[in-house]
């Protein structure tokens, strides 16, 4: 079977990429050819993917994904495929990899304005959301978050057997068993801080939407005793310069490092103390999981679809809906006075030991080959 296997952009620290490496691999082991299309290609090229740099180019990312899309269309007319995998929203799919949340729904939560629901980045956003889980559309979903679905049947009325719920798909290799020796003497080495410090850490591209303003402000906002010992961490693919001059505003600077993304972060999940994760918005939140297999306790927000595991795995604190900026400086203060780290950790653990967090690449995969389907 030839597969072709659709994404906007690779690059190699990004979740969404990491999956879509993995099932694609996986579908290949199985015996299948794998045909990628993709605006862009960042890192190593794997041999087993016969991987089509699309030639198109446009002054904004919306017009480049249309331009993307309509170049793809006309090759696979000429180059057929057996089945289409998306992994970024667009038509003509057979199946979706839903690792985003519903765009009609974040723009009705955050209220935008006339102006910003008439712009051509919404309304294409918008189409191509539409395109995929409208009703009646043939597109099957693979799905990491049932609270997503409820929004996507809310504006769509997408059938409910279009739906296949995904377990997580951590690797591994992540568990704690696996760490890295001396690793909190190599992250503090590199970054030249007593390895007595507080280490804060926080991963993951486009730190607006992730919070990474929110965790600055708590770090300034702690006692100064605990500030002055406290290191903040943030790993991930994006510009830093606003959220440099925050920590500089704050008098925060010296205390908050900014490492982009790179291919060591086991280091980090086993020498650092805390994981920060204050989304506000995030379909599932993968970074939670891989620190929950890590051993490390963490703080993250509601809107992230992972966050139910932090407390039924009792391993950190979850900041309710709404967020609370007050809230999420008291809970870090609390994490880092009241010994409990120790005991969410040891938790984490013995959660990683005993749950499936690990098996989502593989039911992937086996759903995309499957000739006759039942919803899950």
């Amino acid at each position: 079977m030839l597969i072709a296997l659709c994404l906007f952009k690779y690059f190699p620290y990004g979740g969404l990429q990491r999956d879509f490496l993995a099932i694609g691999k996986e579908l290949y082991k199985r015996g299948h050819q794998i045909r990628v299309y993709t605006r862009s290609w960042q890192g190593d090229k794997p041999s087993e993917f016969d991987i089509i740099e699309v030639p198109v180019r446009a002054l904004t990312n919306h017009s480049a994904n249309v331009k993307y899309y309509e170049w793809v269309k006309k090759h696979l007319t000429s180059h057929p495929v057996d089945k289409i995998v998306g992994f970024n929203r667009m038509p003509g799919l057979d199946f979706y990899y839903d690792a985003d949340v519903c765009y009609a729904e974040k723009i009705e939560q955050e209220q935008k304005g006339f102006f910003y629901r008439i712009s051509g980045r919404c309304k294409h956003y918008l189409e191509y959301e539409k395109a995929v889980f409208e009703k009646g559309t043939k597109t099957k979903i693979l799905l990491l978050s049932r609270v997503q679905q409820t929004y996507f049947q809310k504006h769509y009325q997408t059938e409910s057997e279009r739906f296949f719920l995904l377990p997580p798909g951590i690797s591994p290799s992540r568990k704690y068993q696996n760490a890295p020796s001396g690793a909190r003497e190599k992250i503090c080495k590199e970054l030249d801080i007593p390895i007595s410090s507080f280490l804060l850490l926080q991963i993951g591209s486009d730190f607006s939407r992730k919070g990474v303003d929110r965790s600055i402000e708590a770090l300034a906002s702690l006692p100064k005793d605990i500030r002055q010992k406290t290191h903040f961490i943030v790993i991930g693919q994006d510009n830093p310069n606003n959220f440099i001059k925050l920590s500089k505003k704050l008098k925060v600077d010296t205390n908050v490092h900014f490492l982009l993304g790179r291919n060591d972060v086991p280091y980090f999940i086993a020498g650092c103390d805390i994981l920060l994760h204050p989304a506000r918005s995030e379909n599932t939140g993968t970074v939670i999981l891989e620190a929950l297999v890590g051993g490390l306790p963490e703080i993250v927000s509601r809107e992230c679809g992972y966050s139910q595991y932090v407390n039924i795995a009792n391993t950190g604190y979850v900041i309710e809906k709404p967020f609370s900026q007050e809230n999420y400086t008291i809970k870090l203060k609390q994490a880092l006075e009241n010994k409990k780290l120790e005991t969410w950790s040891r938790n984490a653990r013995f959660y990683a030991d005993n749950n499936d967090l690990y098996s989502l690449i593989e039911k992937a995969a086996k759903i995309i080959l499957a000739a006759d389907l039942e919803a899950t």
